[in-house]
């Protein structure tokens, strides 16, 4: 059982309205008396003594608290984790009906901050990111065991926050056995997750509707630019005569060539290139597009580097906007959480504008309903993007 230490964390003001404003984090140098335990579970109290409920204690973090329950009364004990991860299991039905491979626990999303619980058929990864909560690591996997009875639970602990928690940071089976490839059925479309070396916890699931938007619009000719594993190249093949899957890794595309057969498609092939160097080159060619994906990766990894990454959006959006043809469609994406949505509508605009091109605005999009994002929790919501249309 984890029950809150009796070594209770006291917070300032500023703390205590960040909370009441629902936002679950409470940084070291809001916490006016710190407790003095180990990493955990503790209650939280404002500096008059009133209780502000229990939170996940990571001394070694800047981020210190992380409040689970407002409840001042509240147990977070077994089971307390069996019905908070059944009430965000639960949310997940209408996305099993069309994948056997999504998110069921989506961090701050969930109520469940730094805990992430990713599905891949009948197998779990799962990415715990604070030190509090690897206190409770056998109290969610018991949990997640009993409410989806996966053959295995893999711990995909190598984010480099992990290191900033005082956290080793590793690769782990925790349960059973869990494959090196598992076969993602979504909407129709099969592709090879990879969860113990692929990209997040293996595949890209934030993504799922929109490649299905993607791909139920795509016609004629078509490229998907940083393809990694071709996931949306897959989709956009279903009703394109002919794909391209561009990415700087042969390795990748490997992948998406395999991903490609599995499916059957014959009109998906692979360059290996980089985009900003080989959509400058196809545009000196002459080539053209009915049917453009731009899904780079995060190129803001911090404030800082925000500057840089907004040049680098405008110039591949441009790039992909002079390959596409007339009345052709454009769906840009973003994955940088330091990139809000409206500094990247602001710069998806003046790529049209520096293009001389009438751009239509088809779609506004984000992440699916197992990526849940809090309107009060800004951190939980990074994936942005939009569907565009050439009128002339």
């Amino acid at each position: 059982m984890t029950r809150a230490s009796s070594a209770t964390a006291t917070v300032n003001r500023r703390a205590e309205q960040r909370l009441g404003r629902g936002h679950p984090w409470i940084f070291r140098s809001d916490v006016t008396a710190p407790p003095g335990v180990p990493a955990g579970v503790v209650p939280v109290q404002a500096q008059n003594g009133r209780p502000l409920g229990v939170a996940l204690w990571s001394p070694a973090s800047e981020i210190s608290l992380r409040l689970l329950d407002s409840a001042p009364d509240a147990v977070v004990d077994a089971a307390w984790w069996h019905a908070r991860l059944g009430a965000a299991i639960a949310r997940r039905g209408p996305v099993a009906a069309h994948t056997n491979a999504m998110r069921l626990v989506h961090g701050e999303g969930d109520g469940l901050p730094s805990l992430v619980v990713d599905r891949y058929d009948r197998w779990l990864v799962v990415q715990l990111l604070s030190a509090g909560l690897e206190a409770c690591r056998d109290a969610i996997i018991d949990a997640l065991l009993a409410h989806t009875g996966c053959e295995g639970v893999l711990a995909r602990n190598d984010p480099a926050v992990r290191s900033r928690e005082g956290l080793e940071r590793e690769v782990t089976l925790l349960h059973g056995d869990v494959p090196r490839t598992i076969e993602v059925v979504e909407h129709g479309v099969r592709f090879l997750a990879a969860p113990w070396d692929g990209q997040k916890t293996g595949a890209f699931l934030d993504q799922r509707d929109n490649r299905v938007l993607v791909g139920d619009r795509a016609r004629g000719t078509a490229l998907d630019c940083f393809a990694y594993h071709g996931s949306f190249a897959l989709h956009l093949a279903r009703h394109a005569e002919s794909v391209v899957a561009l990415d700087i890794s042969a390795p990748a595309l490997e992948r998406a060539t395999e991903n490609a057969a599995l499916n059957g498609y014959t009109n998906l092939t692979t360059h290996v290139g980089d985009a900003f160097d080989t959509m400058r080159a196809w545009h000196r060619e002459g080539r053209r597009f009915d049917t453009i994906v731009v899904d780079p990766p995060a190129f803001a990894k911090s404030r800082a580097s925000l500057s840089g990454a907004l040049r680098g959006y405008k110039d591949v959006n441009l790039q992909a906007m002079k390959l596409l043809a007339p009345g052709g469609q454009l769906f840009s994406a973003s994955c940088s959480h330091h990139l809000d949505r409206g500094t990247f509508l602001e710069v998806i605009t003046e790529a049209a504008a520096d293009s001389r091109r009438r751009f239509a605005i088809r779609a506004i999009t984000g992440q699916g309903l197992d990526h849940p994002e809090i309107l009060t929790i800004p951190e939980t919501g990074y994936l942005k993007g939009v569907l565009l249309e050439d009128v002339g």
